[in-house]
């Protein structure tokens, strides 16, 4: 039962948006120095076309590695005495799906079942247990690009979230179950936080809860997944991976 439990929290990790970066046009042109025939003046009068100061564009910011992004991730020190790391049983997530007929709920499902956010860049993730009885622990980092992709993530992940009411949750071996969808305080941790509880309201999966946070850690958009977890679980699994993140990526610290 644990499996499947940890298979539909990695499906409950929602996180997808293209990313959409503007270009910039940082080059410069060299001051122009024609020699005259005449020796010239001893002043001289700018033409009206050279270009007075301008501040160069800030350099781009190196793109981000997986690598990277794993060092970011929380690691056992981080939590509290008796988590141990979740090992990956790979493949078997794949299996577990979210279905809806409502035509509202097209883009949540869409999200629910991408493994990746379209337009990520990078990707790492790692997931916790607390012991037989939880709470389990699923942490997700993906690049972006930049600031604004991830803040348009956040948008339409919270017009997704808001647009639909219920899924259908199916987990291989265990069966089909409907889950409620319900946005809830997110902590205030990162930039445009959003929180949201899936909850299975009958079936064989019926009282199975999930609460994911994803936020954004400037050019990343940082994802946290609680089963069986307290309130103060889930504030502090998040305020402790974004501090992580920021201090590891050499993000801008900052709240909502």
């Amino acid at each position: 039962m644990i499996k499947s439990l940890r298979a539909a929290a990695c499906v409950a990790v929602v996180i997808t948006l293209s990313a959409c970066s503007g270009g910039s046009d940082t080059s410069t042109s060299a001051p122009s120095t024609t020699a005259s025939s005449t020796p010239a003046p001893t002043t001289t009068t700018p033409s009206a076309t050279t270009p007075s100061a301008v501040p160069s564009a800030p350099p781009a910011k190196p793109a981000r590695t997986a690598a990277q992004l794993a060092k970011a991730l929380l690691a056992l020190a981080d939590l509290p005495p008796g988590f141990s790391v979740e090992k990956d049983e790979g493949g078997d997530d794949s299996d577990v799906t979210v279905s809806s007929k409502d035509a509202r709920c097209a883009k949540l499902v869409a999200f629910s079942n991408a493994d990746n956010p379209p337009g990520s860049k990078a990707s790492a993730g790692q997931s916790y247990s607390g012991g037989a009885q939880g709470p389990w622990i699923d942490e997700s980092i993906d690049a972006m690009g930049s600031p604004a992709a991830v803040r348009a993530l956040q948008k339409s992940f919270k017009q997704a979230v808001a647009a639909c009411r219920t899924m259908t949750l199916k987990v291989p071996g265990e069966g089909s179950s409907p889950i409620s969808i319900r946005e809830v305080a997110a902590p205030d941790a990162g930039t445009d936080p959003v929180a949201v509880r899936f909850t299975a309201t009958a079936g064989p999966l019926e009282g199975f809860e999930v609460t994911m946070i994803t936020t954004g850690v400037d050019d990343v958009v940082l994802a946290i997944t609680v089963i069986n977890g307290l309130p103060e679980d889930i504030d502090g699994a998040t305020a402790t991976a974004v501090e992580k993140a920021q201090d590891i990526l050499g993000a801008t610290k900052s709240g909502t």
